[in-house]
C-alpha cells in the first residue's frame, strides 16, 4: 500500500510540473565548420506577450579550448514590434589569463551567457541578429551563438 501512494504522489508531481509554462525562450545557432565566417548571421525571433513583467536578457557562446582570444565583439540586431532593426557593438569578455575561461565548462567546450540590456517594452514579434566583428574572418573554434530571453 505504501508503494502505491509513493506513486501515486509522484504521478501527481509530475503531471503538476508538467502542466506549468517556462517563461524561457533559448535559440542557439550551430556555426558551420566551428569557424564564424563575417558573411555568416545568426538570426532569429522571439514573442513577447506581457509588458509588464521583466525580462533578462542573455548572449549564448559555446566556443572550444582552442579559441584564440579571451573576448568577443558582437554585432548585436534586435528589431522591435513596428520598428527597424537597431544595431550595438558588444564586447563580451570570456576568459582572463589570471582566471582561465569563464561561464561553464565540460572537458573542452564552454559556455558563456552574457547578460545584455535590452528593453522589451512591446507586445509582439522581435527579430534579432547576431554577427562576428573580429578581425579574424573566419573566427575559428566557436561552436555556437545565440540569445536567451528569461521572464522574471
Amino acid at each position: 500500500m505504501r508503494n502505491k501512494n509513493i506513486f501515486v504522489t509522484l504521478f501527481c508531481l509530475c503531471v503538476l510540473f508538467s502542466c506549468t509554462q517556462t517563461n524561457v525562450f533559448e535559440n542557439n545557432t550551430t556555426i558551420p565548420g566551428n569557424a564564424w565566417k563575417n558573411s555568416f548571421t545568426v538570426k532569429g525571433s522571439f514573442k513577447v506577450s506581457d509588458t509588464a513583467s521583466p525580462y533578462k536578457t542573455y548572449i549564448v557562446l559555446r566556443h572550444t579550448d582552442a579559441y584564440r582570444y579571451s573576448n568577443i565583439w558582437l554585432n548585436l540586431g534586435l528589431q522591435s514590434p513596428g520598428d527597424s532593426m537597431r544595431y550595438s557593438k558588444i564586447n563580451i569578455e570570456l576568459g582572463t589569463d589570471a582566471g582561465g575561461w569563464m561561464g561553464t565548462g565540460m572537458n573542452d567546450i564552454w559556455e558563456m551567457r552574457q547578460l545584455i540590456l535590452i528593453p522589451l517594452k512591446k507586445n509582439g514579434i522581435y527579430n534579432y541578429s547576431i554577427s562576428q566583428i573580429m578581425r579574424d574572418d573566419p573566427l575559428a573554434a566557436v561552436l555556437s551563438a545565440g540569445l536567451r530571453v528569461e521572464k522574471q
